[in-house]
C-alpha cells in the first residue's frame, strides 16, 4: 500500500496530482488485498483436495482478509519509517516480500496455539507464497506498461550502443525511458568474448566490431554511440571507421570525467571531437577527486578569464568555496566566465576582480583585503614565438607579475603556480621565465612556510591559441595546416585533466615542488594534423614550415637532474626545485637589448644561483640548454 498525501489546495494541477497518486495507491491496496484472499483460497483449496466447502471458503476469505489488513499497517509504518522505492523496482520487491513473509508470520503464530483452527496451519504458507507471486506479477505487468509507453516513438533513429559498461548500462536505460531522446537502442556491441549474448535492459549483444555492419544492417540502425570508459583512441578510430562504412552516424558519449557533476543523459550523447581521436590516454579518471580541501575557504585565481583558469573557476565552484575570486585584466574574458558560471553577466559582484599583474601595489593591497586561503596562479603570457621576439614583456607578465603576487601572499597557506613543461631544460624565452616562476615559488614556500608549489603540464587541448585550436581555424578557413617540423612531438592533456592536476596539487603538493602528471605517450603533431584533416570534407595540405626559435623537437617533463618522485600517487610526480631568491633578479632589465636579456633570464634559470648582475660571470655560464 502507498501513502496518500493529505488533499491539497484548489489549485488544479495540484489537484490532479494528487488524485492520481490516490488512484494509484488504491490500485495497489486492491491488488494486495484480491492477492491475499486468492493465496489463501487456493492454498485451501489444495489443503483439502481440491474440494472446498463454502464455509471452509468463507473461512479462509476472513483469515485473507485479516493478513491484508495487517499487510496495509505494516507498509504504512514502512512507508512513514523508510519511505517507498518506486513501483515494480528491486526495492519494492524486496520490501514487499517481507511484508508478506511477516504478515504471514504473524497469522500462523495466531492459529498455532489454537485447538480448533479455523484453517489449516499450512494455509498461511502456501497462501503468502501465492499472495506474494500475484502481487509481484502485477507490478511487474503495471511497470512493463509504464516502460512501453515511455519508450521512443517509432520515428526516433534505431540505435547501436557500441560498449558494455555502467555508464552504457545507464544510458541504454535512459533512452529507452525517455521518449523524446531521438535515440531507439536496438542492440548492443562489444568486443568482449563474455559478452557475447548477454542482454541489458532486454538488448541482445550482437557481437563485436567484426559484425558492427552486419548488426546495422540487420537493425536497421541510423546510428552507433560508442560508449567505453577509457578506451584507446585507436579503438574508436576503428569502430568509427567500420560505422561510416555501414552508413549509420557515428555518436559519442562522453568519458565519465565529463560526467562527474550531472547524469548520465541523452544530450550527453554528442557528435565526435578531435579530442576523442588523439593517440593517448585520458588519465584524469584515475586520479582520485578531493573537494573537501576547497570547501569553505577563500579561493583567489589570477588569469581567471583564459582557458585554464575559467575551466578552474568553473570547477572550483562545484567544491562549496566560502568565497571564490576570479582576478583579471581583460575585462571581456571576466564578462565570459561569469556569463559561464551564472548565466548572466552584470559585473556588478565583489568575485569580480579587474586588476594587472605588473600592478604591484595594486596586487599587494587587492589580497591584503580580501585575504584568501588558497592562490591558484593561472596568469601568464604563453605564446613562445611572441615572446621570444619581445622577452621584456616575459619579464614584465610571467616574472615580475608572479614576483609581486608571491610578496603578497605572505598571509596566504597555499599558493599553486601553474608551469609548464617548456621550463625542463627551457631553451625558450617562455621556459625561462616559467622556470624562473617555479624558482620564486620555492624560495616564498621557504620563506612564508606554506604550500607554495608549482605544477607543470603540456600543451592544453582546445585552450585559446593552442595547435589544435590553430589547426581548426585554418581548416574551417580553407588554408593548408602549418606544422613546424614532419617529428615533432608535444605532450597533450584536456582541460579538465589540468584543472584536476590544479586542485590535486593543493591538497597533495608539498612546498617548493613541482608537480607533473604523467601524460602517457607524446603525440607526433604531425599525426594530429592528418587526423583533422581527415575529417574535413576538403582535405586540405598539410604544410611543414621548420621550426622556430625557441622551439624543440621534444619537448621535456623533467630537468637534467630532476629525479622523477612519485610517492603519493603512480600518476603524480614531485620534482623538487630549487629556490631562487628575489634578489637574483636585479639585473633583469625588461627595456635592454632583447638578446642579453634572454641570456640574463639563462642564467638565472642555472641551478647554481649565479646572480645575473654580476656581468663578469656571465661569460663562464654554460649556453642555455
Amino acid at each position: 500500500m502507498n501513502h496518500v498525501d493529505p488533499r491539497p489546495d484548489d489549485d488544479p494541477s495540484q489537484r490532479r496530482d494528487w488524485v492520481t497518486r490516490r488512484a494509484k495507491a488504491l490500485s495497489l491496496l486492491t491488488l494486495d488485498t484480491a492477492s491475499w484472499c486468492a493465496g489463501f483460497l487456493v492454498a485451501s483449496w489444495a489443503r483439502y483436495e481440491f474440494g472446498i466447502t463454502p464455509r471452509q471458503c468463507a473461512l479462509a476469505l476472513g483469515a485473507a482478509g485479516v493478513c491484508a489488513v495487517i499487510h496495509a499497517a505494516l507498509e504504512q509504518v514502512r512507508f512513514t519509517a523508510r519511505g517507498r522505492h518506486p513501483v515494480g523496482s528491486v526495492g519494492e520487491a524486496r520490501d514487499l516480500g517481507g511484508t508478506v513473509v511477516l504478515a504471514a508470520a504473524v497469522a500462523l503464530a495466531a492459529l498455532l496455539p489454537m485447538a480448533e483452527r479455523p484453517i489449516p496451519a499450512s494455509v498461511p504458507i502456501l497462501g503468502a507464497a501465492v499472495a506474494l507471486l500475484l502481487m509481484g506479477t502485477g507490478r511487474v505487468t503495471y511497470r512493463w506498461r509504464r516502460d512501453r509507453d515511455a519508450r521512443p516513438a517509432r520515428s526516433a533513429d534505431r540505435t547501436l550502443i557500441y560498449g558494455v559498461d555502467a555508464a552504457s548500462e545507464r544510458l541504454v536505460r535512459v533512452l529507452l525511458g525517455d521518449p523524446t531522446s531521438g535515440y531507439l537502442p536496438v542492440g548492443l556491441l562489444d568486443d568482449d568474448p563474455e559478452r557475447q549474448g548477454l542482454r541489458v535492459a532486454g538488448l541482445r549483444v550482437l557481437g563485436g566490431r567484426e559484425q558492427l555492419i552486419q548488426a546495422v544492417r540487420a537493425t536497421r540502425a541510423g546510428t552507433v554511440i560508442f560508449s567505453i570508459n577509457g578506451s584507446d583512441a585507436e579503438l574508436m578510430r576503428d569502430v568509427r571507421s567500420r560505422t561510416l562504412q555501414a552508413g549509420a552516424a557515428f555518436k559519442v558519449l562522453p568519458p565519465v570525467r565529463e560526467l562527474l557533476d550531472r547524469p548520465v543523459t541523452a544530450h550527453a550523447v554528442r557528435d565526435l571531437q578531435l579530442t576523442d581521436l588523439l593517440g593517448r590516454a585520458q588519465r584524469v579518471a584515475e586520479l582520485p577527486v578531493e573537494r573537501n580541501g576547497l570547501a569553505g575557504r577563500r579561493v583567489l585565481v589570477t588569469g581567471a578569464g583564459g582557458s585554464i583558469g575559467s575551466e578552474l573557476c568553473r570547477q572550483i565552484a562545484r567544491c562549496d568555496p566560502g568565497e571564490l575570486m576570479m582576478l583579471d585584466r581583460d575585462e571581456s574574458a571576466l564578462h565570459a566566465l561569469q556569463m559561464s558560471l551564472h548565466g548572466r553577466a552584470l559585473l556588478d559582484g565583489p568575485e569580480l576582480i579587474l586588476a594587472d599583474l605588473r600592478d604591484a601595489d595594486g596586487i599587494a593591497r587587492i589580497i591584503a583585503e580580501r585575504r584568501p586561503d588558497i592562490v591558484f596562479h593561472a596568469a601568464a603570457l604563453k605564446h613562445l614565438t611572441l615572446l621570444q621576439r619581445h622577452p621584456g614583456e616575459a619579464v614584465k607578465t610571467n616574472v615580475q607579475g608572479t614576483l609581486n603576487v608571491l610578496e603578497a601572499c605572505r598571509d596566504v597557506a597555499e599558493f599553486v603556480n601553474i608551469s609548464t613543461d617548456k621550463a625542463a631544460n627551457p631553451i625558450s624565452v617562455l621556459g625561462y621565465s616559467k622556470r624562473i616562476t617555479e624558482r620564486l615559488t620555492a624560495h616564498y614556500a621557504e620563506r612564508y612556510g606554506g604550500a607554495f608549489l608549482s605544477v607543470r603540464f603540456g600543451n592544453v587541448l582546445s585552450s585559446r591559441g593552442s595547435v589544435l585550436t590553430a589547426f581548426q581555424a585554418q581548416v574551417r578557413a580553407g588554408l593548408p595546416i602549418t606544422v613546424t617540423h614532419p617529428d615533432v612531438t608535444r605532450y597533450f592533456m584536456t582541460v579538465q585533466e589540468a584543472v584536476h592536476l590544479v586542485l590535486q596539487a593543493a591538497v597533495v603538493g608539498r612546498g617548493g615542488e613541482a608537480l607533473v602528471l604523467d601524460m602517457g605517450e607524446p603525440v607526433r603533431i604531425a599525426e594530429v594534423a592528418q587526423r583533422l584533416a581527415a575529417e574535413a570534407a576538403q582535405p586540405p595540405e598539410i604544410v611543414y614550415t621548420g621550426l622556430r626559435p625557441g622551439e624543440k623537437l621534444h619537448e621535456d617533463l623533467f630537468g637534467v637532474d630532476e629525479i622523477d618522485s612519485r610517492p603519493l600517487h603512480p600518476l603524480i610526480s614531485h620534482v623538487r626545485v630549487p629556490a631562487l631568491d628575489p634578489a637574483d633578479l636585479a639585473g633583469l632589465d625588461p627595456y635592454g637589448e632583447p638578446e642579453e636579456l634572454v641570456k640574463r633570464l639563462a642564467a638565472c634559470c642555472d641551478d647554481r644561483l649565479v646572480r645575473v648582475d654580476d656581468t663578469a660571470r656571465l661569460s663562464t655560464l654554460p649556453s642555455p640548454r
